[in-house]
């Protein structure tokens, strides 16, 4: 009969491809469970108020006409759905993909049955598939997967966030309308089961074969699977555990796969006593906690609880007596075992020839060994017992008091059998390999001896008296013929002669007296000696590496080896070269990769990379976590050393006087430093003893882990100190913003210090680290802050700085901003809001408007650039992007809202356009017609003054943020700074040459340069935020009218003064001049050039009009209105860098330069 697994044989591949399907979906439900979005759980109450109307249960399907009328009814929560749905589409899909393939196995594995009973298969049926070997395993696997996926969706994701992750994928995907979705059946299947995974929860009844049989299967394969398992031993494990105190583990992976399936058909558990008692018996009569699935661990106990059957047949396991007995029995054999293995550990045990002698003895004692850590390790763990669960609690007390329970003796234990099985493993590749060889070099040897002595007997051979003999010369001639003619390939018949001819040599020593002659002897004994290393190296088989990887499996402590973290890590800190002894322990670790993969390869699946990469990523971050002592302690002594260096220690001068040197020498701290160093550098050596080791797919580095843990760290240290360095009191006077930028000055610059200090003694690049991930920190938390000015937000699984080695931690927010990039802006923004404050333009300093009393100047910028770098000026900048986008998207709502829709506002803007134009003639009557406007719209201008200004002072600071950065990049990178100027202007001269002649080269839509020079020349500071354009806009009618009437309406306000020039009048009635005339300038470069021509000219005609007016009325002195004016185009000209003809066009030169002289 065909091979079931060949490549030909249909029926094979179909179901191996079933159930390697099956062990993927696994892994793709257990690699989504750790990205559930936080909102879909709705569980604070910020949640469940913001979103709890757009995210819907199944509740929804009852009437999604009333829910979808509600949300329509409500544009704010139309937005939010929106907004929503733009964010989490994407990972919503995914675990809707996942489900959907859930439910396409169950239906594939159905469809299979149902070919196998039609006869699809030639001359196969379900019985003669369960009479194969590999078919008896494939179709158990594929029956057990599906119930593994069923248990694993509902411990990993509970079913509220099931139904409201598939309800959303219904309301936002195109996908549901078409014919061939199957929504209706996944939801059947995936609707929540009232199954909590929280501890202490309730189970609900009948839970969970009812969720079992929500998708039918048929029954007689279900009996049958369930009959073979109870049977037989179908993976043959039993041949791994000779010994009958082992079969309850050599049929461990069975046990788990038989109480999964045994849920399809609850009755045997309900009322077969006789089938619970054999299946007990046979499986479970020493052991009660079992391990499902890669860790996954049941307390039968506590499972069997509402079954009558299974319950009653598992009491004779859970008697006291037996929990006694059994306990007891671990003890001692895990005492004897442990002692044995550190005795095969010692220095010089594990020989070649010892190991090849005593083959069973080590395998023994390998079998003890795993067996006792696998009982004490399910039977201890806290995740089996139900702490509200009194008999279980009993029950586990006993255990631990029996059982002379120690975790630290248990780990250690792990510990050596990990290290010897290691040793041993790599003693038996390496034997395997040279196995050939070594036997041919005997098998030479051997025979050459015997040539040899046949020429010793030849009487030829001047060999001291002996006498030749023809008979014995033949004789040896012969056996070396013999020894040369064993044959390799043909091992037993090869082992039988061997052992003839070992007999052969000892009898013709003892019958021809060849024991007086001691160099025959000799010869003799040799040959002898390579004839039994010729039958011990025949003997090395690679079934004994087969029965120590069957009997090494580590698969159940998959997520119980957590619970030994902090014991390994306290042996590390205590012993840095324990790093060596854990290597084994996680390369034991990875052997459990082989049980979820081993059918993935054989179908030749592409999911063989993607879910090798999973486990192997969970392991190797399992490593960095318990690896991540190192660097903390390497860190713990750092801060100590940034003490010594920043208090302590005095600074040698470059001169000092001979008497003073004891002073300076301070010997004490010194030797404390030099004490400290050579602790970090014994925990660098600890890690980097470990060697490049291969977890599952993944090249682990020890290098790089050391690098990598040192990154995670300083990530978690900075964070934390620029997290807890940037939180303000609003109410602080005066303001604790330079108190604060000092001190995290002082903290950054010491961790600076000493990682500078470090990085030879540990031959790591400090600085390069420093740098990227200082930038990195400040970088995500300004994407974090930003995202709250974003529809579509920046998840951290999308962030190009979040990482998952070394991930940069969230903190909770103390107020408004989410980071302390927000919470240094808005106190910046605070301390010098206009309503306050008084701007000076020509010293950039900032003064309180009523005490006069400087708040802050452009000092507070070089700070920054000292606590935060760059990138934490640069960062400013962004955020300040942000912020200035929203305040001009708010004021466009709020010009529509006042403006536009206000019918009397714009009938007195239609008037007043009416009796000016055109603009380039004077107006008769000026003031009266002006101030009369002015009046009738006094009602918005408090509005419009306030978003103003606010725009105005955001762009004050990033001039100041500009300036602080390009100076520092010309004092530091003066050639970066050179260059980024040349290219820039480079860059402008070709593109106006283009605009001239459009057959000059210019970039192309895919080319990113000029993207890319953008961001260095922002980082740089040489860019003019004055120009930039933060928002797109329409055409708004009566723009430059309204523009223009706010100004003259706030001209009142302000008085000239010579030294500062325009100042507030009343502080009670503030208004600051500079960030007037950016916030107005701003506004109207985000709109068509002609508006400001419109704006200007408007400007022009009122002072035209007024200069006019007062001449004629023979008013000597200029109005300070008509000054205010003058001094607003004088600073529109010098802002926007245009040249003064701009303004002269609309004003006559000879008032713009009398005005000052008139002053």
């Amino acid at each position: 009969m065909l091979d079931f697994l060949a490549e030909n044989n249909l029926c094979g591949q179909a179901i191996l491809r079933i159930v390697s399907c099956g062990n993927a979906i696994i892994a793709e439900l257990l690699r989504l469970s750790e990205f559930i979005p936080a909102v879909f759980r709705l569980k604070d109450r910020a949640d469940q108020q913001k979103y709890g109307d757009i995210i819907f249960d199944f509740s929804y399907f009852k009437g999604p006409e009333l829910w979808e009328s509600k949300l329509e009814a409500k544009p704010e929560l139309q937005d939010l759905d929106e907004e929503f749905r733009e964010n989490n589409t994407e990972i919503v899909t995914r675990f809707y993909l996942a489900f959907q393939s859930v439910h396409k196995y169950i239906v594939d594995l159905n469809r299979y049955l149902d070919d196998l009973n039609e006869g699809v298969y030639i001359q196969q049926t379900l019985e003669t598939v369960l009479l194969n070997e590999d078919g008896k395993q494939l179709l158990c696997e594929a029956l057990y997967l599906y119930g593994v996926m069923l248990l694993v969706i509902d411990q990993k994701i509970e079913g509220e966030i099931r139904e409201r992750m598939l309800v959303s994928y219904y309301r936002y995907s195109a996908a549901r309308s078409s014919a061939d979705s199957n929504m209706d059946d996944i939801c059947k299947l995936l609707r929540s089961t009232g199954y909590s995974s929280q501890p202490g929860a309730k189970r609900p009844p009948n839970y969970p074969e009812s969720y079992f049989q929500r998708v039918p299967i048929n029954e007689t394969f279900i009996s049958m699977v369930i009959g073979r398992l109870r049977s037989d031993d179908i993976y043959n494990q039993v041949s791994a555990y000779p010994l009958p105190e082992h079969r309850s583990t050599a049929l461990a992976n069975q046990a788990a796969m038989l109480y999964v399936i045994l849920y399809f058909e609850p009755s045997i558990l309900h009322t077969h006593q006789a089938k619970m008692r054999e299946i007990v018996d046979k499986y479970f009569p020493d052991n009660w906690v079992i391990s499902i699935y890669m860790g996954i661990t049941v307390n039968l106990a506590d499972a069997w609880e509402p079954y009558k059957a299974a319950k009653t047949a598992l009491n004779n396991t859970l008697d006291l007596s037996n929990v006694r007995e059994q306990a007891s029995r671990y003890a001692t054999v895990s005492g004897r075992a442990h002692v044995q293995a550190q005795q095969f550990l010692k220095e010089g045990c594990l020989r070649e020839d010892l190991v090849l002698d005593n083959i069973p003895r080590l395998l023994n004692c390998l079998r003890d060994c795993n067996v006792t850590i696998r009982w004490l390790m399910l039977h201890t763990a806290d995740s089996a017992c139900d702490p509200n669960n009194k008999r279980l609690r009993q029950i586990k007390d006993q255990i631990l008091t029996d059982s002379r329970y120690n975790p630290k003796i248990l780990f250690q234990l792990l510990l050596d059998t990990a290290q010897f099985e290691f040793i041993l493993k790599e003693m038996f590749k390496q034997m395997l390999s040279e196995k050939q060889a070594k036997w041919e070099h005997y098998k030479k040897e051997g025979s050459e001896r015997m040539t040899e002595l046949a020429d010793v007997f030849s009487g030829v051979k001047p060999l001291t008296r002996v006498e030749k003999n023809e008979n014995l010369q033949a004789w040896f001639r012969e056996i070396s013929k013999q020894i040369l003619s064993l044959n390799y390939d043909d091992s037993t018949a090869a082992g039988r002669k061997t052992v003839q001819l070992i007999q052969a040599l000892e009898e013709v020593q003892e019958f021809h007296q060849l024991e007086s002659n001691l160099q025959v002897c000799q010869f003799l004994a040799d040959t002898r000696k390579f004839l039994h290393q010729m039958i011990r190296t025949i003997n090395i088989k690679e079934e004994v590496l087969i029965t120590m990887q069957i009997v090494g499996d580590l698969s159940f402590a998959w997520q119980l080896i957590d619970s030994f973290t902090s014991i390994m890590q306290e042996s590390i800190r205590v012993n840095p070269s324990m790093v060596t002894k854990l290597r084994a322990t996680f390369l034991k670790l990875a052997s459990a990769l082989d049980l979820p993969l081993l059918r993935i390869n054989q179908a030749n699946s592409p999911d063989l990379l993607s879910v090798s990469q999973y486990y192997s990523g969970e392991l190797v971050s399992y490593v960095r976590k318990v690896l991540q002592i190192i660097p903390e302690s390497m860190f713990t002594s750092l801060l100590k050393i940034i003490k010594l260096q920043t208090h302590d220690i005095i600074e040698v001068p470059t001169r000092l006087d001979k008497d003073k040197l004891r002073d300076y020498a301070q010997l004490g701290p010194r030797y404390e430093v030099a004490k400290l160093t050579h602790a970090i550098s014994i925990f660098t050596e600890g890690i980097l003893m470990m060697k490049t080791t291969l977890v599952g797919i993944i090249k682990v580095d020890p290098k790089q882990l050391l690098e990598d843990g040192i990154r995670k760290e300083l990530v978690k240290r900075v964070a934390f100190a620029l997290h807890r360095g940037l939180i303000f009191n609003p109410r602080a006077k005066p303001s604790e913003l330079m108190p604060k930028l000092k001190e995290l000055g002082a903290t950054m610059d010491g961790f600076h210090r000493s990682f500078e200090y470090i990085q030879d003694y540990v031959n790591i690049y400090g600085l390069k680290i420093w740098q990227e991930e200082v930038s990195r920190i400040i970088n995500y938390n300004v994407e974090q802050e930003c995202n709250n000015f974003l529809r579509t937000k920046i998840q951290d699984w999308q962030s190009m700085y979040q990482s998952t080695h070394i991930p940069i931690p969230k903190f909770t927010p103390v107020d408004e901003s989410v980071t302390f990039i927000g919470r240094l802006c808005r106190e910046i923004l605070r301390i010098t809001d206009p309503k306050m404050t008084c701007h000076i333009d020509q010293l950039n300093t900032w003064y309180d408007m009523k005490t006069h009393q400087e708040v802050t100047s452009s000092r507070l910028f070089s700070e920054i650039q000292n606590t935060l770098g760059t990138f934490g000026l640069n960062g400013l900048d962004r955020l300040l992007c942000f912020m200035i986008v929203k305040e001009l998207q708010n004021f466009l709502s709020m010009f529509q809202k006042i403006i536009l829709r206000d019918r009397t506002v714009q009938d007195t803007l239609k008037t007043l356009m009416n009796a000016i134009s055109p603009l380039k003639s004077i107006v008769a009557n000026s003031n009266k017609i002006y101030f009369s406007a002015i009046a009738k719209t006094q009602k918005i201008w408090t509005a419009y003054l306030e978003a103003i200004m606010k725009v105005g002072q955001m762009q004050i600071l990033r001039q100041q943020i500009a300036n602080e950065l390009n100076y520092s990049c010309r004092f530091d990178s003066k050639h970066l700074a050179a260059a980024l100027e040349n290219l820039n202007k480079a860059l402008l001269a070709d593109i106006e040459a283009h605009y001239q002649d459009p057959s000059l080269p210019y970039p192309k839509e895919d080319n990113t340069l000029l993207y890319e020079i953008t961001a260095y020349l922002e980082a740089a500071g040489i860019h003019n935020p004055l120009n930039k354009i933060y928002i797109t806009t329409k055409r708004l009618p009566y723009f430059p009218v309204v523009n223009f009437l706010f100004l003259i309406a706030q001209l009142p306000k302000l008085q000239y003064s010579k030294n500062l020039g325009m100042v507030c009048r009343k502080p009670a009635d503030p208004v600051d001049w500079p960030p007037l005339v950016l916030g107005l300038l701003t506004l109207l470069k985000q709109f068509h050039s002609r508006y400001t021509e419109q704006f200007l000219a408007l400007i022009g005609q009122f002072i035209r009009s007024t200069v006019e007016q007062c001449t004629s009325q023979k008013i000597p002195e200029m109005p300070a209105d008509v000054v205010g004016a003058l001094l607003f185009l004088e600073d529109y000209v010098r802002y926007t860098k245009l040249p003064r003809r701009v303004a002269e066009a609309h004003v006559p030169n000879f008032i713009f330069d009398e005005f000052r002289t008139v002053l």
